[in-house]
């Protein structure tokens, strides 16, 4: 059984591919109708189903309302058992199902159509219950699960997933939904602060090193290591930045040099330091440290040295 593994596998993901590939043949006139009513309607769009459609009812929800639509889960069996009231009546509800012809589905539909809400019906079968009360239907039909035995919903909920996938996609065109959208709805974790975290937020938590271009190395080594992050900016009587010194500086003048002894800063200094804007988002400033393969980089506003942002101060972020 253990030589079958690999192969099985690799059967279970062609036949779910070509099952999704097959949609793209299904996208017609209902499934236009139906981003546009949504994206015209004053309501939210209530996603509904039973068993495994009802968890891929909920992942649809959860994408729907993290692109700018807004979206409530209900459960089948739970909306005729109470919770018919989450309708109101300019939402839109989506229902999910394979066959279109489970029980708590047909006692569903009626009474949603009852309230005069517009039924949109993600479904394999076309024939069905579902398909034929439905305002509007959306085909996700497969020929065959990917499981073995054609029985365990595979290859069905997958399709189902990918509709859900194309509807919030299309939507979010529609909004203009933008990267700073996103932002909004997605503050938490490394997704988030890569979308609104900026230098300001971070590297003012920092010291502020600077030396003056005529000090002595054991001053620059001193400033160094007490602001603890790994560089000082150089800095001349007005404040103008003139260079970057780093420990890797320190580092290259000893193996160059057999005595300190007279250096300053200016003679070991980068005169062409790597500099960001405070207003920079964080991951920028990430991606222009690995880009120059170095750690830290020199913030300024208006020609004006702020401080240090340091690799290590994003890392500790979380944001990658």
């Amino acid at each position: 059984m253990n030589s079958q593994i690999k192969s099985l596998a690799v059967e279970t993901i062609k036949s779910e591919a070509a099952a999704i590939e097959k949609l793209a043949e299904y996208i017609d006139d209902n499934f236009e109708q139906t981003v546009n009513e949504i994206f015209n309607g004053k309501g939210r769009v209530i996603v509904t189903g039973i068993g495994k459609s009802a968890i891929i009812a909920s992942k649809i929800v959860a994408t729907l309302n993290s692109t700018g639509t807004p979206a409530i889960f209900m459960h089948a069996a739970d909306a005729i058992h109470g919770d018919l009231g989450i309708i109101q009546p300019d939402d839109i509800i989506i229902c999910l199902s394979k066959s279109g012809n489970t029980p708590e589905i047909k006692v569903l539909v009626p009474l949603i159509k009852n309230l005069g809400n517009k039924v949109v019906a993600i479904v394999s079968n076309t024939d069905s219950y579902l398909a034929q009360k439905a305002d509007y239907v959306l085909r996700a039909t497969v020929e065959r699960e990917a499981c073995p035995n054609n029985l365990a919903p595979t290859s069905s909920t997958t399709a189902q997933l990918v509709i859900g996938d194309a509807l919030a996609v299309c939507l979010l065109k529609l909004r203009g939904f933008t990267p700073a959208d996103f932002a909004r709805f997605h503050p938490g974790g490394s997704l988030g602060k890569k979308l609104y975290m900026r230098v300001s937020d971070i590297f003012s938590q920092n010291n502020v090193p600077r030396v003056h271009p005529n000090d002595p190395i054991p001053s620059v080594i001193i400033e160094i290591s007490s602001k603890r992050l790994g560089a000082t900016a150089v800095l001349d009587d007005n404040g103008k930045l003139m260079g970057i010194i780093t420990d890797g500086d320190l580092r290259r003048m000893l193996q160059n040099n057999a005595t300190i002894e007279g250096l300053t800063a200016k003679d070991i200094m980068s005169r062409t330091p790597k500099t960001i804007d405070p207003h920079e988002l964080a991951i920028n400033a990430f991606h222009l440290m690995e880009q120059h393969k170095i750690t830290q980089l020199l913030v300024m506003e208006n020609e004006r040295y702020l401080g240090v942002i340091h690799i290590h101060d994003i890392l500790r972020e979380g944001i990658v």
